[in-house]
């Protein structure tokens, strides 16, 4: 945005914590007048009285619930000029031996959720001619063992992002896809901490895939993708690299080189996961829910 984010209204889904949470606190120090979105009640409460922000209680699949939020939003400020779309759970597991419905929820969370998002925000945002940033991953262009619903997800993020740009160029509408590697988030530790498999696959990844960003790098990257209006984000800035070589990422000669340790770590993430009990890590909502196993 050509002023800077002073007085500019934000919707930012999943801004309980991690990415959403420090983007939230990042934003409004940059004079950003913040609706912050999620399932995590206490947590929004105490941050919204930290920024001096509205928040709502939604599900980013339930879009009732999404245009309650969006009306709030527009009681309190008049507007919407930003969208940050960034909602998203990981599941654990394979498609044979996990649970489908965590698998069908992490789609639907991920990428259903984002869709339901711009639904419910359109209109707004278009007559503010504003900027969605939608939170994809550099999962949209790389694949590992156990990630194949989120993967399917993000990807499906990536490429609505880019029809939506298209959709809504001619209302002066500006869309970005955010493609972050791993960063220290719940998320990303809950993962460490139930699986060492997946401790070992992450050691065993070359940069800049393999690299850690630390939530406050990705954040700021995310602010200066809306101040700017960006169409991409990345996270390190190294990505992007990896996003030009998506099909020498995802060649017939990388499938080989993973295999080599994906015959053992596979199954050993299967034993893993079967013995936690659970699809989900113990700091994400839907566990607190528990919808899935």
């Amino acid at each position: 945005m050509k002023d800077g984010l002073r007085d500019r209204v934000i919707l930012i889904t999943g801004a309980a914590r991690g990415i959403g949470e420090h983007t939230a606190r990042l934003a409004a120090a940059r004079g950003a007048r913040l609706s912050l979105v999620g399932l995590e009640p206490d947590r929004l409460r105490q941050l919204s009285q930290r920024l001096d922000a509205a928040w709502f209680e939604a599900d980013v699949t339930d879009s009732a619930a999404l245009e309650r939020a969006v009306a709030g939003t527009l009681r309190a400020y008049g507007r919407i000029d930003a969208v940050i779309a960034n909602a998203g759970i990981a599941g654990l597991g394979t498609v044979a031996t996990g649970d489908v419905e965590a698998l069908a929820r992490t789609v639907e969370v991920n990428l259903i959720g984002v869709m339901r998002t711009a639904a419910a925000t359109a209109a707004p945002v278009i007559a503010a001619r504003g900027y969605y940033l939608l939170v994809s991953s550099t999962a949209a262009f790389t694949a590992l063992p156990g990630m194949s619903a989120y993967c399917a997800a993000k990807a499906g993020v990536e490429h609505f992002g880019n029809a939506l740009r298209l959709e809504l160029a001619h209302h002066g509408v500006g869309v970005g896809t955010a493609h972050p590697g791993w960063v220290d988030t719940d998320l990303v530790r809950d993962a460490k901490d139930d699986l060492p498999s997946f401790r070992a696959a992450l050691r065993g990844l070359p940069w800049p895939v393999g690299s850690t960003s630390t939530v406050q790098q990705c954040a700021a990257a995310f602010v200066r993708g809306v101040e700017r209006r960006r169409r991409r984000v990345y996270v390190p800035r190294a990505i992007g690299g990896v996003q030009l070589l998506r099909t020498v990422v995802n060649s017939a000669l990388s499938d080989r080189l993973v295999r080599r340790r994906s015959g053992s770590l596979v199954p050993q993430l299967e034993r893993e996961v079967a013995a936690l009990g659970r699809s989900f890590g113990t700091h994400s909502a839907e566990s607190a829910r528990g919808d899935a196993r």
